[in-house]
């Protein structure tokens, strides 16, 4: 008696609530259902292969790329309406256009372990979808089959759909082509830049340590035909401004901007250490020694400043600078660098 007044209870409850309350409810039970964590689409957009156009997204670890599972679905030539509710639980186990018995044997087992559906947020909604590399490998199976005479007439269409996006992505990288379509391609270099920077330089100032050669200083002195009075001796205020150009500038893109964001001036204008003392003993020391060598060995083959800077600016353009620095050469009392 007791579950049969629940149940009544709970029918009246239901008719109290509106089509809209009803759908939140049942939207929110199915996403505790289905995944405990479901993340963000950050860079969501259209890819576009032949005549076919599929919804895809990056989700928010810059990892996962996603295509939606109804564009996908309609990409291979599926006709009809993706399932929900209890078929899309039973899509956990084999997406529904996988699970005809003859293609079976054409299912290799990467395909099985990474079939599950995505589910992720989209503009505040719950979407369905499947990992990108799944594309690929339900084409491969679909021309597999048919190229083995097993595929059934119904299926026909699905295999020259498949042949036509596989030819469409085959040159290219699927995972490429997402990252273009979203415009997430930037930021992946931006972060792959950022981790490369974390690797070249150290958090905080460590101890000073000579790094620059004195040939270094001596070899832009000859250049310039300027008197060499050795490094006991205040060098001109040009030569820290030829040394950012020759050096910071042009080892790694945004280098001298990070050096500055670490190594700040105060007001002023000192900075609490020099801008190497910043570099990693594994990456960043290494590059910078190799990088003074190399301009070294283009001094001591240059007869004249302008032919060494022709051969700097050839082997060793500037990151994203494309500017002449201002040069003014006067004596200065600065600490030597």
């Amino acid at each position: 008696m007791d579950e049969s007044m629940q149940s009544k209870g709970g029918r009246a409850r239901a008719k109290a609530l509106s089509a809209t309350e009803r759908s939140e409810i049942a939207k929110k039970a199915a996403e505790a259902r289905w995944s405990p964590d479901i993340l963000n689409a950050t860079h969501p957009g259209t890819l576009q292969i032949g005549d076919a156009e599929i919804s895809c997204a990056v989700l928010e670890d810059g990892e996962t790329h996603v295509l939606t599972r109804a564009t996908f679905v309609r990409a291979i030539g599926r006709r009809g309406k993706v399932k929900g509710g209890r078929a899309f639980d039973k899509e956990f186990q084999l997406p529904v256009f996988l699970t005809a018995d003859n293609l079976k044997p054409f299912i290799p087992k990467e395909l099985e372990e990474n079939s599950k559906p995505v589910l992720f947020r989209l503009n505040g909604q719950i979407a369905i979808g499947y990992r990108a590399e799944l594309l690929p490998l339900v084409c491969q199976v679909f021309m597999d089959a048919r190229y083995a005479k097993k595929l059934r007439p119904n299926q026909e269409h699905i295999a020259e759909a498949c042949r036509i996006l596989y030819r469409g992505f085959a040159t290219i990288g699927l995972i490429a082509l997402i990252d273009e379509a979203t415009g997430f391609q930037s930021v992946r270099a931006r972060e792959a830049l950022q981790a490369l920077l974390d690797k070249f330089l150290r958090k905080e100032l460590a101890a000073w340590a000579k790094r620059f050669p004195d040939e270094f200083y001596e070899q832009i002195y000859r250049l310039k035909n300027w008197e060499w009075k050795g490094m006991s001796k205040n060098r001109y205020s040009v030569v820290a401004k030829y040394t950012i150009d020759l050096v910071y500038e042009r080892i790694l893109p945004s280098l001298l901007k990070e050096l500055e964001e670490r190594n700040p001036k105060d007001d002023r204008g000192r900075r609490k250490g020099r801008h190497h003392q910043l570099f990693t003993e594994d990456v960043g020391h290494p590059a910078l020694a190799q990088h003074l060598y190399a301009l070294i060995g283009f001094m001591r083959a240059s007869s004249s400043w302008n032919d060494f800077y022709r051969l700097v600016n050839r082997a060793f353009p500037r990151k994203g600078n494309n500017l002449e620095l201002p040069f003014t050469e006067k004596a200065s009392t600065a600490t030597p660098i």
